[in-house]
């Protein structure tokens, strides 16, 4: 049974750890893309755009922070998400 478990175990740490470093990275090609695309891309299917002066910048952080883990979207997308609802503002 120990072993049983340290095998378990040992295959869990490792597919945390790839999934960790070859999971998590965008392509260029979404790496390139700039907040207002990516806004059109994930986020207008379901949202309008509303006025810029609705949400301050802190509670447009919090939004796009929640809306990053139901949309399957990248850290470094909801980032530029966020910069481009910030600069509406």
């Amino acid at each position: 049974m120990k072993k049983f478990k340290l095998i378990i175990t040992t295959y869990m740490f490792c597919a945390i750890t790839i999934m960790y470093l070859y999971g998590c990275k965008p392509t260029q090609a979404i790496a390139d893309k700039s907040g207002a695309t990516l806004w059109g891309e994930n986020c207008q299917r379901c949202h309008n755009l509303p006025p810029a002066t609705m949400y301050n910048d802190d509670q447009w952080k919090a939004i796009v922070t929640h809306m990053q883990i139901r949309a399957n979207i990248t850290k470094e997308e909801a980032t530029k998400i966020t910069e481009f609802l910030q600069v509406s503002n």
